[in-house]
């Protein structure tokens, strides 16, 4: 039988598992992903915890002690979250040694809420790193504008960061900007810079869904022909910048010293789209050194039926730089898309916190009455 995600992690690409929960950990369905599937990291953010904690029993008794020892419910979040995240740092350790530490890395994010606060997100990135206390950890800080200063000062701090909700090719330059100067930082403060990692996700299928929407509203043949193409153009170009940022001599330095490089991550993979292939999102954006995180779904959807045919991106930029100016000949504004993009990316992920409290809160009620 092929194994096609094999391929597709000898082609250069990290299979990550975008999804975290408890029965998922009680069951040993994580760590037969990553023995079975070639699973070596897991992403989470607000909606898998506000899903994950609103279906599942597992909580019921961690839930219970919290009521009894009547916590906020902004403590028992941080204490249920980080528990399944320490879990999951566990299970995947295997894959953290045998890459060095590349791999085999868990995130948690912080608050959204604070997603333009600098100072606040410094300061839950560092109380999550030591709540979790794992080395294969990664605090996700969202690439906002007041988000690009905590991400340099959490680095510096010998902290390992997951920078996400990226959908900008300017944003993008402006986060490795932030990794460089944080990992700069943290040699002059001591921090040994090869345990410390960074990613750097750049959200792809919502950009789509975004640009697609807009080319229905045109809906000339020429719109048409462009649907579905703006995504991987856009994450295509922003590995080009990717590769010359980590050609440069300031990097070099910086790998002299043992420091890994920020790798691109592509996330948001799954097909929105039911007309388009459902692994579209993985077999056109095969390089080196990039991650895919993916839920469960689409990594067996690849393992059935994906296609791993070398690199799909490095000999494409030109195409993907067409793609971004036919669109723009026909109105579509690549920068209102990317901040509509940002703008309603942190607004969601704010709601399934808000939504995470509201269940937890009525989990504890219900725990105390009970």
């Amino acid at each position: 039988m092929t194994d096609r995600l094999g391929e597709l992690s000898a082609a250069g690409v990290a299979v990550w598992l975008d999804d975290l929960s408890r029965p998922r950990l009680e069951s040993g369905g994580l760590d037969q992903l990553r023995r079975e599937k070639h699973v070596v990291g897991v992403t989470t953010n607000p909606t898998i915890f506000a899903k994950a904690l609103s279906d599942a029993a597992s909580y019921d008794w961690q839930l219970r002690d919290l009521a009894l020892r009547g916590v906020s419910v902004e403590e028992a979040v941080r204490l249920l979250t980080t528990y399944d995240v320490r879990w999951a740092t566990d299970v995947m350790k295997p894959a953290y040694d045998a890459s060095a530490g590349v791999d085999g890395r868990v995130s948690i994010e912080v608050d959204p809420r604070l997603a333009h606060e600098t100072e606040k997100t410094i300061a839950e990135a560092k109380s999550l790193w030591w709540l979790v206390d794992r080395p294969n950890l990664f605090i996700k800080i969202p690439a906002t504008r007041a988000g690009l200063p905590a991400i340099t000062a959490t680095l510096a701090q010998g902290i390992s960061v997951n920078v996400t909700l990226i959908f900008s090719l300017e944003r993008y330059g402006e986060v490795m900007e932030a990794f460089l100067a944080g990992l700069e930082q943290a040699k002059l403060n001591g921090h040994d810079l090869t345990k410390i990692g960074s990613v750097a996700s750049f959200f792809v299928s919502r950009v789509d869904t975004e640009v697609d929407k807009r080319l229905d509203k045109i809906g000339s043949e020429e719109a048409k022909a462009l649907k579905g193409k703006a995504a991987i153009a856009n994450a295509r170009l922003a590995y080009e910048r990717y590769t010359k940022v980590f050609s440069s001599a300031r990097w070099q330095a910086l790998a002299d010293s043992g420091a890994h490089p920020q790798r691109p991550l592509w996330a948001s993979t799954s097909t929105k789209n039911p007309a388009f292939r459902d692994v579209i999102y993985v077999e056109e954006m095969i390089a080196p050194g990039v991650v895919n995180t993916m839920p469960e779904p689409t990594i067996h959807a690849y393992a059935d039926h994906g296609e791993t045919r070398g690199d799909t991106v490095t000999g494409y930029y030109d195409d993907a730089r067409k793609v971004l100016d036919d669109l723009a000949g026909l109105g579509v504004e690549y920068d209102d898309v990317v901040e509509t993009l940002e703008r309603e990316g942190v607004e969601k992920f704010e709601a399934s916190w808000v939504e995470l409290l509201q269940t937890v809160e009525n989990q504890l009620s219900n725990a105390t009455n009970a």
